[in-house]
């Protein structure tokens, strides 16, 4: 499995904090291996309470923790920083991570930061969480119609040369047709559902998912249960929503973003505010696919569903194609 979103740093940075000295040993890394993931994408994402200065600064404590981490488990993970090292890592049967940043506060105004984060080893950039930034609106904000700030516009092209993946799944309706004017390169939507199947803000139009695809990039399922149906969701449904975005975007743009939460919010205090746009009180989860350990529930499915070939793109080969390509 490869999979291109898990908060997990932020879930360790808070267990650090409170005393743990190996919280990634002691209970992410035996939940990848199980699940059978050799890739995963780490977002560094800010807390409300670090929105302003305090982001960039929280950000760097993120950063040195991730590096901590492949320090103390290096026989079992490597950050990766080009596309040649990821078949490297894999093939040495240790997990690749690839490190993302989830909204633009880290940047705030200096744009400049784009390529300090890039030199640390940040590969994949989003401009916005469901918050607005200096850069461009969030989902939560999507009823202003705004399209990208003319700093998103700098920041846009500033990316594209540093050849930082651009990241869609948060940004507002009206900037993501804004970045696909605007770029010539690939996006990906890292997680994000269909909004065909459920009316979720947080869900992706058919037409937004043929933009994606268009571009080169590749659409990452999401398995947070109210992105997945509106009643009870599924193992099944969310195969659905795989099976929906392949036949929009073609089986070589689809991949998997599973965005648990459930460690989460267990872990984390639970300062994620309305911009969140679920109920927190009400978090519904998909029974069997709540944790990377999941992953191995998964799997058959995929396989049971399209066969041995198709299951493998979506479960890994695409996303890992993709970044071979496009990390420079």
């Amino acid at each position: 499995m490869a999979d291109s979103h898990n908060d997990l740093l932020l879930a360790c940075m808070h267990r650090h904090e409170r005393g743990v000295a190996d919280p990634f040993g002691d209970d992410w890394l035996p939940g990848l291996r199980a699940g059978g993931v050799v890739f995963q994408v780490l977002p560094i994402f800010t807390e409300e309470q670090f929105v302003g200065e305090a982001a960039l600064r929280r950000t760097l404590e993120i950063i040195a923790l991730a590096r901590e981490i492949t320090e103390i488990h290096k026989t079992d993970v490597a950050i990766v920083e080009h596309g040649a090292d990821i078949d490297r890592v894999i093939d040495s049967g240790r997990i690749a991570l690839l490190l993302a940043l989830e909204g633009g506060e880290p940047v705030g105004s200096s744009i400049s930061m784009f390529e300090t984060l890039f030199r640390l080893g940040v590969r994949m950039a989003s401009l916005t969480w469901n918050r607005r930034t200096m850069l461009a609106d969030g989902t939560a904000e999507s009823g202003t119609g705004g399209r990208l700030s003319s700093l998103g516009v700098e920041a846009v092209t500033e990316m594209d040369r540093l050849q930082m993946v651009l990241d869609v799944s948060h940004l507002s309706a009206a900037g993501l047709e804004h970045l696909a004017e605007l770029t010539a390169g690939s996006f990906v939507a890292s997680h994000s559902s269909c909004r065909a199947l459920c009316d979720h803000p947080r869900n992706l139009t058919d037409a937004q998912i043929e933009l994606v695809a268009a571009s080169g990039g590749f659409v990452a399922i999401n398995a947070f249960g109210p992105f997945v149906s509106e009643t009870a969701p599924t193992i099944d449904g969310f195969v659905d929503h795989i099976e929906h975005a392949a036949g929009v975007a073609g089986d070589g743009r689809v991949a998997v973003g599973a965005d648990f939460i459930d460690d989460l919010v267990r872990t984390v205090d639970p300062i994620l505010g309305r911009q969140l746009l679920v109920d927190p009180s009400d978090l519904s989860l998909i029974e069997g696919l709540k944790a990377p350990a999941d992953f191995a529930n998964l799997a058959p499915r995929l396989v049971e569903r399209f066969g041995v070939r198709r299951a493998a793109r979506f479960a890994s080969a695409n996303m890992l194609d993709f970044f071979r390509a496009a990390v420079p």
